[in-house]
């Protein structure tokens, strides 16, 4: 288990993809985005987000992370619920299984591709609150560094 811990505590690579334009948000949608970006460097945990111009693109690009064998978590509101602490210890598995790489995807304003959500892909819910896209991209990032908040004993 001390080999598993040490090669999670490098270069773990997380994705968010989401349909949208960078600068589509609020200017304090991207600063909030930030400070948990900046939060999260010593970490080890690199955060990136993929914008997608279409659903179609979106599934282009979730297809190439799977594969690569990266674990791929869809955002659905009909997704499973966690706690926080739930949420870090299911993200730190979900890392070890895509070696070190981990997708989020969040839908456009429609939500998720019907196609996406076929098949055998998890589904997480932030909430049973409806959030623009936007705005789930902020939670997902504070969520991801309370996780490794959790993980290393100060969440």
């Amino acid at each position: 288990s001390t080999r598993c811990h040490q090669s999670l505590s490098m270069g773990l690579d997380v994705r968010i993809r989401m349909v949208g334009r960078k600068n589509g948000g609020e200017a304090w949608l991207e600063s909030a985005y930030k400070m948990y970006d900046t939060r999260l460097k010593p970490s080890g945990l690199s955060v990136t987000t993929q914008y997608h111009k279409s659903d179609g693109e979106l599934i282009k690009g979730v297809e190439a992370d799977e594969a690569k064998n990266h674990k791929v978590i869809l955002l659905d509101p009909l997704g499973k619920l966690c706690t926080s602490e739930e949420f870090s210890e299911n993200m730190y598995n979900w890392l070890e299984a895509g070696g070190s790489r981990l997708t989020f995807v969040i839908g456009g304003a429609d939500g998720l591709p019907p196609d996406l959500k076929e098949g055998r892909r998890r589904l997480l819910s932030l909430g049973k609150l409806t959030f623009t896209h936007q705005w789930a991209r902020v939670l997902l990032v504070e969520q991801i560094y309370r996780a490794a908040e959790i993980r290393k004993g100060s969440g």
